[in-house]
């Protein structure tokens, strides 16, 4: 039976889109990590075995040609949520066991799965239900919306949490019922997008002639993407642009809670979750946003070398907080605003960058492998960064920070970027 098509209001469905796109891939890479510092595992430790857990969008290029050709976008966004939804609620269950580390990482590992499966599924299914004009208008709702949840994920939840632990919870009944609390929203974006997501009628699988195999079908594009022209200085961008803030990323939310005689900053739990989860995160949106516009004024290649030195320059505040350890809040506060800040602004080109590698026949697939190896730039670096922290110590781990930014400026030198892409057209 052909399945009607059906239209509605895209304010209807893509903010709700990109909340539920975000969550979990805030929880498995970010929230993790506080999750874990709180129940004391070592920073070498989390930032191992979280980093593994960016595995699922390294690989899900290899993949998304399936979600093309079985079964409607629309039917993978509502699986895996359904698994999202589960494996939260999985991860609750299994946190006050002896066990909960094993556990826990095993249903962390289903999430991010899903997450990479459903980000696959839900930016195809925003590019088949907008008309191009109306994808580039909701472009910057998207990612508002991804942000917002983002804060809502890193900001409330982990102040939620923190409050339970005030409020003399212990420590994994305090985060059991909120991570209840998360599975009960995801449960929500199921019901809501079962009945408001359109069916718009490009969204079937893509047709194969009879002479094409399957393999075929899911070779050619990668094929084609990696014989693009300039494509080891297109690689090299994508793995060494964020070398410094990927190895960053994973030590602030422990550097934040450890208390100062290890060298952290000593704050509780609803303090970090105030300070990087929700200030943090609007100096992010507020610095993408302003990115994005400058973008659309004056071209990418205009803004490049000002993208990357804001982006990289403020990661100078964490040598200053680790070696000066002010107990201020509104000073960390400012200080880890402003290198948000920087991460947000810097970040646009990296992504607008991506876009533009990914235009062509394949564009789906091929936004999948540009994320893919973002991705393992992210990862790999990261794997390490505790233990080298363990070793160094904080003000000595973030000078290294420091030196790390030089790649991003070498690669930034590589890539061809054409003066007129992002600009406005007049």
């Amino acid at each position: 039976m052909k399945r009607k098509s059906v239209v509605r209001n895209p304010w209807a469905w893509v903010p709700s889109l990109y909340v539920a796109e975000g969550i979990p891939y805030v929880m498995a890479v970010t929230v993790s990590v506080v999750l874990y510092k709180r129940l004391g595992i070592s920073n070498a430790d989390i930032a191992l075995y979280t980093s593994w857990l960016y595995l699922p969008w390294v690989i899900k290029p290899f993949w998304s040609p399936f979600v093309d050709l079985f079964r409607t976008k629309r039917y993978w966004i509502l699986l895996m949520q359904l698994l999202l939804g589960a494996s939260l609620a999985c991860i609750a269950f299994t946190l006050p066991t002896s066990r909960f580390f094993q556990y826990t990482l095993a249903f962390f590992w289903l999430m991010a799965f899903s997450s990479a499966t459903h980000d696959i599924a839900a930016d195809g299914f925003y590019m088949l239900g907008l008309t191009d004009d109306l994808q580039a208008a909701f472009s910057g709702v998207r990612t508002t919306f991804y942000r917002i949840a983002t804060i809502g994920t890193k900001g409330g939840l982990v102040v939620f949490a923190g409050h339970l632990e005030a409020s003399g919870k212990d420590i994994p009944t305090a985060w059991s019922v909120t991570l209840f609390l998360a599975a009960a929203a995801f449960a929500a974006l199921f019901l809501y997008h079962f009945f408001i997501l359109p069916c718009p009628a490009p969204d079937r699988p893509v047709s194969r002639a009879p002479s094409t195999s399957l393999r075929s079908k899911f070779l050619t594009p990668f094929a084609l993407y990696f014989r693009k022209k300039g494509i080891f200085a297109i690689l090299a961008f994508f793995l060494f642009y964020r070398f410094a803030e990927t190895q960053l990323v994973k030590l602030i939310v422990p550097f934040l809670l450890d208390p100062r005689s290890k060298g952290g900053l000593g704050l509780t739990t609803s303090e970090v979750g105030i300070i990087y989860g929700t200030v943090g995160v609007i100096a992010l949106m507020l610095g993408g946003l302003l990115g994005g516009y400058v973008i659309y004024r004056n071209g990418l290649k205009f803004w490049i070398w000002v993208m990357v030195c804001v982006m990289h320059l403020p990661d100078l505040v964490f040598v200053f907080l680790s070696q000066a350890m002010p107990e201020n809040l509104y000073v960390i506060n400012l200080c880890v605003a402003v290198e948000q800040f920087g991460y947000g602004f810097g970040f646009t080109a990296y992504t607008m960058f991506m876009i533009m590698v990914s235009e062509g026949e394949y564009k789906t697939v091929n936004y999948a492998i540009s994320t893919g190896i973002m991705a393992l730039g992210m990862m790999l670096p990261a794997m390490f960064s505790g233990w080298l922290q363990e070793q160094l110590g904080y003000p000595n781990y973030f000078l290294w920070v420091m030196a790390a930014t030089i790649p991003g400026f070498i690669v930034t030198a590589l890539v061809k970027i054409d003066p007129a892409y992002g600009k406005k057209k007049k």
